[in-house]
């Protein structure tokens, strides 16, 4: 019977690390299998990444454009029509949309956008709504609330 006391891994599937420079006699003495000479045979002998031979490396060569704000807020979009998922006169902000599985990951705002129609009055809280939209979910007998950010 096999327990935690005499496990053993199958046969052949695990082997005993290769200890190089332990002499002749191990089949990776001497050289220890960095070959005869060269910069990768010397210690301390690496080349860096990307290194082309003193060729302009890749990362070099190829123009430059444009900056990425590290800053940037990350906007969520959801669709007037999403909100259908939502009961009559139910508050939509932020945790409602995850809790309904309509965002996932993080997301610094919320914005509606005015894609399709919304057929239940609804509060809804979010960052940002277009105009459209705003009027849309208005027309049901809902309301909207921005908030800051």
């Amino acid at each position: 019977m096999i327990d935690l006391s005499n496990l053993q891994a199958p046969k052949g599937s695990t082997k005993k690390r290769k200890r190089v420079g332990r002499g002749t006699g191990s089949g990776v003495g001497r050289t220890a299998g960095r070959g005869q000479k060269g910069q990768k045979s010397r210690s301390g002998g690496s080349i860096p990444i990307g290194f082309e031979g003193g060729q302009m490396p890749l990362a070099r060569r190829i123009p430059k454009r444009g900056f990425t704000n590290i800053f940037r807020a990350k906007v969520a979009i959801v669709r007037v029509s999403d909100l259908n998922h939502f009961e009559a006169n139910a508050v939509v902000d932020a945790d409602a949309l995850v809790a309904a599985g309509l965002l996932k990951g993080r997301y610094d705002l919320v914005k509606i956008l005015a894609d399709g129609e919304v057929e239940k009055a609804l509060t809804v809280k979010v960052h940002r709504i277009s105009a459209s939209a705003r009027e849309k979910i208005e027309r049901a007998g809902g309301t909207v609330e921005v908030l800051g950010g």
